[in-house]
């Protein structure tokens, strides 16, 4: 879908969590085309020194009634600005901006793991996944019950398994603690979150085969070309695909702000992301 710049019309704002927001826009536009992993580049409507847009993922679209949703913390003027604002009110969006989530046609179940907000940047791929009849289970991670991320806000026929830091709710632990259980069960998984559990998430892909002895989607016997790193087609055959969380500028590729680093140099992560085949990453930790 070609990138359009859109007046969004607030139709509904409510806090699902403490200090985070979820609010759905009237935005046909946006609605229609647009796929799980992409975002929306806001502007605030208070412009006395809120100079950049600020980036969302889509957390959910649903093209016959044109209503898009966004899902955010409140982290500063912008955010807080925005969670003031009124239905009725509108906001500037640009969008959809970036590359989305690749799903190869074979795969019927599907694993999803969120940290925290990252749930805002995978919960549109349950409504499609559950839409193209695939079974989804999805993996939440959180401080505390008091952050888990409501279940009447997911699908029906999506199972919810939830992780606690302090084993107030569901499993003791991380998230990526859940993921051994299901990764004979899952084809494809998909992820976003923390940086740290993003690598935790990737570590674990890589040594996945050795584990379960299984060969690599869309492999050919006698081998053949491998698909470009980076590719649609490439992703698509990816185990595990994550969406990457940076701070954003320009949010078209121009300014480097949102580079992180791959392993053949550096990603932008508004252009060539913000969703990668986890390969694509160099995972080394951060100082």
């Amino acid at each position: 879908m070609t990138m359009r710049l859109v007046s969004a019309e607030l139709v509904d704002s409510r806090q699902i969590l403490p200090g985070q927001w979820v609010q759905s826009f009237h935005a046909p536009e946006l609605a229609i085309g647009s796929r799980a992993g992409q975002f929306v580049h806001v502007r605030t409507g208070d412009y006395s020194g809120l100079v950049l847009r600020r980036p969302f993922s889509i957390n959910t679209a649903d093209p016959a009634t044109g209503i898009i949703s966004i899902h955010f913390r409140i982290v500063g003027k912008g955010t807080d600005w925005m969670a003031r604002v009124r239905e009725g009110e509108r906001l500037d969006m640009l969008g959809p901006l970036g590359r989305p989530f690749e799903v190869d046609p074979r795969s019927r179940h599907l694993l999803l793991i969120a940290g925290g907000l990252g749930m805002a940047g995978i919960r549109m791929l349950a409504d499609e996944a559950v839409r193209d009849g695939r079974q989804v289970t999805i993996l939440f991670g959180a401080l505390s019950a008091t952050h888990v991320y409501p279940s009447s806000l997911l699908p029906d026929e999506a199972e919810y398994v939830v992780a606690t830091d302090d084993g107030s709710l569901g499993h003791r632990g991380y998230v990526t603690d859940l993921v051994p259980d299901y990764e004979a069960w899952a084809d494809q998984a998909f992820a976003c979150g923390p940086h740290p559990m993003l690598a935790r998430l990737a570590d674990l892909a890589a040594g996945r085969r050795e584990r379960m002895g299984v060969a690599k989607l869309g492999r050919k016997r006698g081998g053949g070309k491998a698909d470009a790193s980076g590719s649609t087609a490439a992703r698509r055959k990816a185990f595990l695909q994550v969406s990457m969380e940076q701070t954003m500028g320009c949010a078209v590729g121009a300014c480097l702000g949102c580079a992180v680093m791959g392993v053949d140099g550096p990603l932008r992560v508004c252009r060539e992301g913000p969703v990668f085949a986890a390969d694509e990453i160099a995972w080394q930790p951060r100082v």
